[in-house]
């Protein structure tokens, strides 16, 4: 008998991107990776806990910068001074192209969903739907938006890298959970599809 071939191990560095994102998410650079933390946390405390406004809070910074930008700029004139190193403000043509790119393809991927459900009357589809539906509802009723960002970037951090380093083992659960939840599935399919009634051959051959 020959020796099983374990299965490959996928690369979660490229399916994240393989960019400074995927660094960021998997710790690879500490440094992006306890800004993005310490920036959430700071923003959910200040916001969730301390009570503070969001609008109020963006005004003033704003306000704050702008201050420093026009007195920076008024000292360096009277005292030759550099003025304020303030790169270029504008959006390249290509990261609005790429932007476009991404969301008109999410935008024909959730329309491609709805049309399989509603004409298409994929079953299994409108199943997995609905219980992701029901279960972001269920959860935001736990929650609030500004908290639930915070949870996501929290998971963000943790779930991709706990996934690289013990993929073989969390593969292994979620084949069987697989199994599990494809069997209720038919199931399900089963069941619905007795209850539809069907034309008999007899029928057919007369229309």
């Amino acid at each position: 008998m020959g020796e099983s071939v374990p299965p490959r191990r996928i690369s979660v560095h490229q399916v994240l991107g393989g960019g400074h994102v995927a660094d960021v998410l998997l710790w690879k650079k500490w440094s992006g990776g306890v800004l993005l933390l310490t920036s959430t946390a700071s923003s959910w405390f200040l916001f969730e806990r301390a009570g503070y406004n969001l609008l109020s809070f963006v005004a003033n910074v704003l306000l704050l910068l702008v201050v420093i930008l026009f007195l920076w700029a008024k000292s360096a004139s009277l005292l030759n001074r550099p003025l304020p190193p303030l790169p270029d403000m504008e959006i390249s043509e290509a990261s609005v192209m790429k932007a476009a790119d991404a969301l008109h393809a999410w935008i024909n991927r959730v329309l491609s969903i709805a049309r399989d459900i509603a004409i298409g009357r994929n079953w299994k589809l409108f199943l997995q739907v609905a219980f992701c539906l029901w279960l972001v509802s269920y959860i935001g009723s736990f929650f609030n938006f500004l908290t639930l960002v915070y949870i996501g970037v929290v998971l963000s951090l943790s779930v991709p890298v706990v996934y690289d380093k013990y993929q073989g083992h969390i593969d292994e659960k979620l084949l069987v959970a697989n199994r599990a939840i494809q069997t209720q599935y038919r199931k399900i399919d089963d069941s619905i599809l007795k209850k539809i009634p069907l034309r008999s051959n007899k029928e057919k051959k007369v229309q």
